[in-house]
């Protein structure tokens, strides 16, 4: 028996092996414990390994890579047409077996552990402000049953904070007062983890060169220059700028047929935290482009000119996303263009 390539279906505790030889004779089907994973494959000699990109996936990667196999990784919705009728485990891992040997199937970098690490901090840094964002609207919805109003934003909590502790005890109970001043409390200390989360962020951004040269990106700041310079392993894996525009979603989805072109709204695929973070930085662009500062502004506004808004923004977005993946490629900074 001799095994070329192996489809693993990944899960918490158990796993599905499918393995075929070189004319693609199924040799083996297996169930394997977690504790039994690297022991079947270390008396295994170095084959092709194929696993869908999911929860766990780059750590497994980056473990049967150490034993001498070749470890690919594929999109889930990329395997999805290659299962037969039932789902099942067995069922999948054959499916990842045939994937993985497909010429035009597209294959996800494998992370390292420190890029992985970086990317922990942005989705801990994320939960902490959708955290800091409830409570700040909690407390600006419980103030206002008792005709205490404040402007919105988070900037402007702390003014409210203070009106709540200033508050006469006839306009505002002690009961309301001593649970708003909790949530203060806890507003005050996620923003003290969030701070600390921004230091490390920047910390890491000093000295990864990719990050540095992304962050001359008008529109990209600290944040999306980390994220993205960890999400993008590979740049060559996309053929082109517009092809990494596309694997973030910011391109319109297509329903063309018979030679008509139907586009619609954005298609909202690969990573929605980067395209949040381009879009929110193309906004930033947008709004400096008034003042006839940037380079692109002529661009923006007789964009302004004929199109609304939110998608002149996504427009930029996707442009951003273009340079972005240019600034990757070549190892060059930005270069903004000569104005007329």
């Amino acid at each position: 028996m001799h095994i070329t390539t192996i489809g693993l279906d990944l899960a918490k505790s158990v796993f599905q092996v499918h393995g075929v030889d070189a004319v693609g004779q199924v040799t083996i089907r297996k169930k394997l414990r977690r504790a039994e994973m690297l022991p079947f494959f270390e008396a295994l000699p170095p084959c092709l390994i194929g696993m869908e990109a999911c929860a766990t996936a780059h750590h497994w990667a980056r473990q049967l890579s150490a034993l001498g196999h070749q470890v690919r990784l594929m999109p889930p919705s990329y395997v999805k047409a290659y299962v037969r009728r039932q789902k099942n485990d067995a069922a999948d891992a054959e499916a990842i077996c045939e994937a993985v040997t497909r010429p035009t199937m597209r294959f996800v970098p494998i992370k390292s552990a420190e890029r992985q690490g970086v990317l922990v901090l942005h989705r801990t840094r994320e939960l902490l402000v959708r955290q800091r964002t409830m409570l700040v609207n909690a407390i600006r919805g419980h103030c206002a049953e008792f005709g205490m109003i404040a402007p919105q934003g988070a900037r402007r909590a702390p003014e409210l904070i203070e009106d709540v502790r200033q508050a006469d005890a006839s306009l505002l109970p002690d009961l309301a007062r001593s649970a708003l001043l909790r949530l203060a409390d806890q507003l005050d200390s996620l923003a003290a983890e969030i701070h600390a989360l921004d230091r490390r962020l920047l910390a890491w951004h000093r000295q990864d060169q990719a990050s540095q040269r992304l962050a001359t990106i008008p529109g990209v700041g600290i944040i999306t220059a980390t994220a993205l310079s960890a999400t993008v392993v590979d740049p060559s894996a996309f053929r082109s700028g517009r092809e990494f525009a596309a694997f973030l979603g910011l391109v319109p989805r297509q329903n063309s047929s018979g030679g008509k072109d139907r586009l619609g709204r954005i298609s909202k695929k690969g990573d929605g935290y980067l395209r949040k973070l381009l879009v929110i930085g193309a906004t930033s662009v947008i709004r400096r482009s008034r003042t006839g500062t940037l380079a692109a502004a002529p661009w923006i506004r007789s964009l302004l000119e004929r199109r609304p808004a939110r998608v002149v923004t996504v427009a930029m977005a996707n442009k951003t996303a273009r340079i972005a993946w240019a600034v990757l490629t070549r190892g060059e900074v930005y270069r903004p263009p000569v104005m007329a």
